[in-house]
């Protein structure tokens, strides 16, 4: 995506922008300001670190291995660095993702969104996103560190991690400037041989 396409994006109201920068200078901010380059060696075919995880968007706590022996997983590790400030490259997959949820969950597929802001921030962003889908709150970084995603700049980067039945993964993408998020139909495809 060039700057000029960029721009257009923002101009024509596809991207949430805000001039509220309240709330982004925080612990976690200090903690990823420094950038630290995705290292990411997990292994296609072997099983990935299991967490527990609040879900925002349904009240609960998610735990990765509940969803061993039932159904694949989509990790979509995101960066949204507060309630009203969005990575310009996320916010629009985030919403990707959110208008074709239903695809998933028709393929039997659990997407679970993975983000650093806070449950209050969080709480915010399913609302003024009617997310769908499960929005993870992780603001300690740990499951970010854990899969190494690497950090710059405020906020962890995003990633996307296709997990098989038995949960072991089958694919991965980690954010470059070149290429930014996994689209919605490269990810899709990638269930097809799960």
């Amino acid at each position: 995506m060039t700057i000029q396409n960029l721009k257009s994006k923002i101009q024509n109201g596809i991207m949430l922008t805000s001039t509220d920068f309240s709330g982004l200078l925080n612990e976690r901010f200090f903690r990823n300001l420094l950038p630290v380059p995705a290292t990411n060696k997990l292994r296609l075919g072997v099983g990935t670190p299991d967490f527990q995880l609040p879900d925002i968007t349904n009240g609960t706590l998610v735990k990765l291995s509940d969803y061993k022996g039932k159904q694949p997983v989509l990790l979509a590790f995101t960066r949204i660095f507060t309630e009203k400030q969005y990575c310009p490259f996320c916010f629009p997959h985030i919403k990707a993702l959110n208008e074709n949820y239903e695809q998933f969950k028709n393929r039997g597929i659990e997407v679970l969104m993975i983000t650093s802001t806070d449950e209050r921030q969080s709480q915010i962003v399913v609302r003024d996103l009617s997310l769908k889908m499960p929005l993870l709150s992780d603001p300690s970084c740990r499951v970010f560190r854990t899969y190494q995603v690497g950090q710059a700049l405020g906020a962890p980067l995003p990633a996307q991690f296709v997990l098989d039945k038995e949960g072991k993964l089958h694919y991965w993408h980690l954010f470059s400037f070149l290429d930014h998020n996994a689209s919605v139909e490269t990810l899709l495809k990638q269930f097809n041989s799960v």
